[in-house]
């Protein structure tokens, strides 16, 4: 994103409508085992030399504003914390050891769209939001431009930036303002069924078009069997759409171009058409007892997803320990390029009544190795340099996956995310309105440009009675 031309109106976001008809569970609300990657004294130093480095390289003014922090974990003092992740439980503990004069009070309001809303109504009041909040890549955008969050780099913690991957670094920075630190990430892969792609002969696709040949020669030798299951994901349509080139939201200021017909959009639009108007996919919506039980039994064969879809699948899937496999995701030219699905780090609100204390409980919460150790026994997928370069992370022989080093595999994904994504300052509001959209063009087998050019229209009109300049 530029720099806004003309400052947002602080009243344009508190009259955002905030819909909860998004029923779909993001991949955190999913219960995740560790998959036993362990932090080793390499990976450890590597981080602590990192951090040494960002507090001496940034002149004067960094190394006061590090001071501000250190001092205000010295002070101490009460914070609230909003999570819903796994391991936030267990940081708080560790923090809170290293810590002893900073009490954390972790409340988990909700999941994604109900702890959004919840932060809105906030915002909206003037007071009640908390002092540090998980928000997901794709939500950040609506609250940095309503002023709601802090710019960190006040604090000096832009001097992090090589300790985080490019693709969610910039994810955390809007109009110049880093408005939150990365915690986890989603570089897409495919996940496939090895037994099934094996069973009926079929090889690991690499490019799209072997992925539509693919659903046609599985499908036509066991009716029963899909290659995917999509019913109409907003997360997984701009994914999808990301990766493809297609770069339809353009965001400068309050000034915004919507244009779901792009190359890139149209590009994908000409893959999943296929599958879709030939019943190739399942239509077993995502994140149910049923889909689950498609991943166990076969029925369901690949899921080009993000990388922290292994524990999803170790602890939810357990019955397939050994058939499943992770591959590149396939591309349309060769071109190694992928993009990122679901993943978000934490916020430091302006309503915070000690946002240094709050800062440093996010630069610890989202730097520090202690921290980090226990974030990655959770399951996730890391955010930090330091492990995606770590050869004992990267070389981890994943028992669930056959002995698969798995890492290698998603952490070049992480090295081939496309640049140049945006998303909506309201897109919130455009992933509720996602399935009576683009949506029913999934439930008709019809053309999901159809779809996609209603919840274009919708966009730009939504867009501009909020106060926004939204064209097309």
């Amino acid at each position: 994103m530029s720099n806004p031309t003309h400052p947002l109106d602080r009243s344009v976001l508190p009259r955002i409508t905030w819909h909860n008809e998004v029923k779909g569970i993001t991949p955190m609300t999913i219960a995740r085992t560790a998959l036993r990657r362990t932090l080793t004294v390499t990976a450890t130093a590597m981080l602590a030399v990192g951090a040494l480095a960002a507090c001496s390289t940034g002149g004067g003014s960094t190394a006061a504003a590090e001071t501000d922090l250190d001092a205000a974990l010295e002070a101490g003092g009460k914070l609230t914390y909003w999570s819903w992740t796994p391991s936030a439980e267990a940081q708080v503990a560790a923090f809170e050891e290293a810590y002893p004069n900073v009490d954390v009070e972790l409340v988990n309001a909700g999941t994604n769209t109900e702890e959004y809303t919840k932060l809105q109504n906030a915002i909206k009041a003037g007071s009640g939001a908390p002092d540090v909040v998980q928000i997901e890549y794709y939500a950040i955008p609506q609250f940095a431009l309503s002023d709601a969050l802090v710019d960190l780099g006040e604090y000096g913690l832009d001097e992090l930036e090589d300790q985080f991957s490019a693709s969610t670094w910039g994810s955390v920075n809007i109009d110049g303002k880093l408005v939150g630190l990365p915690q986890d990430s989603g570089p897409m892969a495919l996940f496939y069924n090895k037994s099934v792609f094996d069973q009926f002969g079929i090889a690991v696709p690499t490019t799209w078009d072997e992925y539509v040949e693919a659903a046609r020669q599985l499908h036509a030798a066991d009716p029963t069997k899909f290659i995917t299951s999509d019913t109409g994901d907003a997360g997984f349509a701009t994914s999808m759409i990301w990766q493809a080139g297609g770069r339809p939201f353009a965001i400068d200021g309050t000034d915004i171009t919507v244009d779901l017909a792009d190359e890139g959009t149209q590009k994908w639009t000409g893959v999943w058409n296929q599958l879709i108007e030939e019943d190739l996919v399942a239509t077993t919506p995502g994140w149910t007892d049923e889909w689950f039980k498609g991943l166990a039994d076969g029925s369901i064969a690949t899921l080009p997803i993000g990388a922290w879809m292994p524990g999803v699948l170790e602890s939810s899937v357990a019955d397939a320990a050994g058939d499943w496999r992770v591959a590149p995701l396939p591309t349309y030219d060769g071109t190694p390029v992928t993009a990122e699905n679901g993943g978000g780090g934490q916020s430091v609100t302006t309503q915070s009544k000690n946002p240094a204390l709050a800062a440093a409980f996010l630069r610890w919460l989202n730097s520090d190795p202690a921290s980090i150790e226990v974030f990655l026994e959770s399951g996730g997928f890391p955010s930090t340099t330091a492990q995606l370069e770590d050869p004992d992370f990267t070389g981890f022989e994943s028992e669930y996956f056959g002995g698969q080093k798995i890492n290698e595999v998603l952490t070049q994904a992480s090295k081939d995310v496309a640049t140049g994504w945006s998303y909506l300052p309201y897109q919130v509001f455009a992933n509720s309105i996602f399935g009576d959209t683009v949506g029913q063009s999934y439930a008709n087998k019809a053309d999901l440009n159809a779809g996609l050019a209603e919840w274009q229209s919708q966009l730009v009109e939504y867009g501009n009675e909020q106060g926004f300049s939204v064209s097309e």
